[in-house]
């Protein structure tokens, strides 16, 4: 990696960029070019090889990237060239929807345990996991090595879930509460606020529509 302050935009065209070769792979295609990957993926052509330029020199000029070579290198970056195993806690309706959600489990996330405070919840099952209490937490986290966490409870016990994952060795959470969490410096969290995206589309929508008047 030729820096390491590579933008998080950057990262998320990545993660982009890498499954669009995936599906290349998967129907056969041997190489593609800056030019495909980026009609693709609705980017310009110049944004894809500069994204890549960040991690190295891939393909070859005049011939493109092999895909194969391109997708594992995208995977090794993000992180995906092995298995990850996390953690849910808030066994609601988010938190049902995430634990049964199969796209995880095609990116090398796997759902080790689902964790809920309410009595009338713990030992009921979503799926092929049963529902934990949050006491049995720290013997799950070491027995299952889980290192990311997902937090979708209530804005009221949001910052307790997130110090218990911290204190049993939980390095990055992923936060549906829409509070802000403090966390120490080298714990990775992103928060993702669903009223948020929608206020944002909203404002477009309405932006527009002022601008056509």
């Amino acid at each position: 990696m030729k820096t390491l302050k590579v933008p998080e935009a950057t990262v998320t065209r990545l993660s982009i960029y890498s499954r669009f070769l995936e599906r290349l792979d998967r129907n056969g295609v041997i190489t593609v070019s800056s030019g495909e990957i980026a009609e693709g993926v609705g980017v310009s052509p110049a944004q894809v090889r500069k994204d890549l330029a960040y991690f190295g020199e891939f393909g070859t000029r005049g011939v493109g990237y092999n895909v194969k070579d391109l997708m594992k290198y995208t995977l090794k970056i993000l992180g995906l060239d092995q298995n990850w195993s996390l953690a849910i806690v808030g066994a609601g309706n988010l938190g049902f929807a995430l634990t049964t959600y199969h796209g995880f489990n095609v990116r090398g996330f796997y759902i080790s345990a689902v964790f809920d405070n309410d009595p009338a919840k713990v030992g009921q099952k979503i799926g092929r996991l049963e529902i934990l209490s949050m006491a049995s937490f720290p013997s799950v986290a070491q027995n299952e090595n889980i290192r990311i966490g997902i937090i979708a409870v209530p804005v009221r016990s949001a910052q307790e879930v997130a110090d218990i994952m911290i204190d049993n060795g939980v390095l990055a959470i992923l936060n549906f509460a829409p509070v802000p969490l403090s966390v120490p410096e080298h714990i990775e969290t992103r928060n993702v606020d669903m009223s948020v995206k929608l206020e944002i589309l909203t404002f477009n929508l309405g932006f527009r529509a002022a601008q056509s008047l």
